[in-house]
């Protein structure tokens, strides 16, 4: 990691905790998905797989959500694991060294940043799983009624390697504005500042009317809505169909230990399975037990409102029959996902050191990013593609600004 992109990472915090309790429902639904381990691992005296330490590191933002449900309710230690407790990062290159110093097993991070780290920085990492589809929106002040709206504004985006980065500025381009990195915007020009902003400062900056709006992932949006800050003049979801944003990061010599990397996703595949059928329960206890500060109304809203009939008129949802989620979870990382979002960054101006994507072949990325057999396997031991809302393993990338 250059020190330039150290100090950009600086910029950003997160400012939320975030750890589950869960049900006996829940708890059946995040149960073991069998044994994923070659015949060589130790076992038990249960017969359990003996996988050794987990050790996952994590931002506090909802983004984390299977990681931590799997250690909550137990999904790690059914597969093998002893899972030491979460350990909680603040910012997102606290997050990186962590997991670069071996001080972390396995991360969430956002998939922009997790092909920076591999292709930029030539780190040994592989991304295992999607950890979500979705969640996250535009949201701006009252006054704003449509993207062209945004002329002459500031805009904060949470980091430049983020699917947010890469959305807002689809969004703009498509509606005649410029994107801007210095200076200042105008309104006559038709140019929009964009500036990284920790998402904990966006609600507050939004209401003080510093910032115009802001792109980032839930429970922000719905806070904003809440408290009556902003409105949502957009979910990145309906401008990227089921997007990935944070995926499950590991080093590859994690996955040099004997059925560990399809142990890691079985829990979360399991984990995910649970979330969505207990989406308000998971609200209710992240509100409970104290790990995301915003009130329940605003968690729950993250995690669950996404209705037509409101969304529709106002234009934040544009594409009813994509039948979206606000936020989805399921853990397969689509090749053709990949692809388009590398294509997609080497197109969106960036505030530090891109030069490297230019040496990237979209069409061979994935295989050298993504470890993809080992999320089949967990999906065809919790249900098959259908738990997961999914048609198949194959898609075409739907982007429509």
């Amino acid at each position: 990691m250059t020190p330039t992109d150290r100090r950009s990472f600086l910029r950003l915090a997160a400012g939320t905790g975030l750890a589950l309790a869960a049900g006996p429902a829940f708890l059946a639904a995040c149960g073991s998905s069998g044994d994923p381990t070659s015949a060589a691992t130790a076992t038990t005296a249960a017969g359990t797989p003996d996988l050794g330490e987990l050790r996952v590191g994590y931002l506090p933002i909802t983004d984390a959500t299977p990681l931590l449900v799997s250690h909550a309710t137990g999904a790690f230690a059914a597969q093998g694991f002893t899972a030491a407790d979460p350990t909680l990062f603040r910012a997102w290159p606290d997050l990186a060294d962590a997991l670069q110093s071996a001080a972390v097993d396995a991360v969430h991070l956002l998939m922009p940043l997790a092909v920076k780290l591999r292709f930029g920085g030539k780190l040994p990492i592989k991304v295992v799983a999607w950890n979500h589809t979705n969640g996250s929106a535009l949201t701006v002040a009252p006054r704003i009624n449509a993207v062209a709206d945004l002329a002459g504004e500031t805009v904060a985006i949470p980091f430049w390697w983020s699917i947010h980065n890469v959305v807002l500025q689809k969004l703009l381009t498509a509606n005649g504005l410029t994107p801007i990195l210095q200076g200042t915007p105008s309104k006559a020009e038709r140019t929009v500042k964009l500036v990284v902003l920790p998402p904990a400062d966006m609600v507050p900056a939004l209401a003080a009317a510093s910032i115009a709006g802001f792109i980032v992932a839930d429970p922000f949006n719905a806070l904003a809505e809440v408290k009556g800050a902003g409105k949502i003049l957009r979910f990145t979801g309906d401008v990227w169909r089921d997007h990935a944003c944070c995926v499950t990061v590991v080093r590859e010599e994690f996955l040099a230990r004997p059925g560990a990397g399809q142990a890691l996703v079985n829990a979360l595949a399991a984990s995910q399975v649970g979330i969505t059928a207990d989406l308000k329960g998971t609200a209710k206890t992240l509100s409970e037990r104290g790990y995301l500060p915003q009130p329940v109304a605003a968690i729950e809203r993250a995690l669950t409102h996404y209705a037509l009939d409101e969304y529709g008129k106002t234009g934040a949802i544009t594409h009813p029959d994509w039948a979206g989620r606000r936020i989805g979870f399921q853990p397969y990382a689509f090749p053709s996902y990949t692809a388009a979002l590398i294509k997609a960054l080497k197109e969106t101006r960036i505030d530090g050191d891109a030069a490297f994507l230019t040496g990237i072949d979209d069409s061979k990325a994935h295989a050298e990013l993504v470890v993809e057999g080992l999320a089949k396997s967990a999906i065809e031991a919790n249900g098959g593609p259908a738990a997961f809302g999914l048609a198949s393993f194959e898609r075409v990338e739907t982007v429509a600004p």
